[in-house]
């Protein structure tokens, strides 16, 4: 019985959107997860993931060496979710105006509850052309909001592209 509560629980895990502020449509998308390893403590409701972990829903995708989801205990929903890696990476379609989001860090931090991203030890987030480097850059999923810090005597880097629609009516 107890290998069964093990296994509806990883099942149950599997059929909660991960990042659900993207494209509608991928919290109705399934989840499809990959590891060499996979275990699951009821009591803490913490489930681990190792070796070689990918997952996609929709148009997330994620890669890391390990990952750990921490589950709410009263309703098992999803509370936070720690990916580490050499880098781990994180993809979405934030939407279709912003496009698509890309991050890489050593480790990245996803908090449900608040929506945020944070990306820690040579990160990077790129989006619509634009990229932000440092050591440490928190992205809000639901306001687009990004912050980044350095570390260690860097600095952070941001990169925009030109605006094409001005440097165009310029030339003409």
């Amino acid at each position: 019985m107890k290998n069964f509560n093990k296994l509806f629980c990883l099942i149950c895990l599997a059929g909660m959107p991960l990042i659900a502020s993207a494209l509608p449509s991928d919290a109705n998308q399934p989840i499809r997860l990959l590891a060499d390893r996979a275990t699951y403590v009821e009591k803490t409701g913490v489930t681990t993931y190792s070796g070689n972990v990918t997952i996609e829903q929709g148009t997330l995708k994620i890669a890391a060496d390990n990952l750990t989801v921490n589950l709410n205990p009263s309703n098992r929903s999803i509370n936070s979710v720690v990916a580490t890696g050499r880098p781990a990476t994180l993809q979405q379609v934030v939407s279709q105006e912003k496009g698509l989001a890309k991050g890489q860090a050593n480790r990245i931090d996803y908090n449900a509850v608040t929506g945020i991203v944070t990306l820690t030890g040579n990160a990077k987030l790129t989006q619509a052309g634009s990229s932000f480097a440092g050591n440490t850059i928190r992205y809000s999923l639901k306001l687009g909001d990004v912050e980044a810090n350095a570390g260690g005597g860097q600095r952070v880097e941001l990169v925009f592209p030109p605006n094409t629609e001005i440097n165009q009516r310029g030339v003409r």
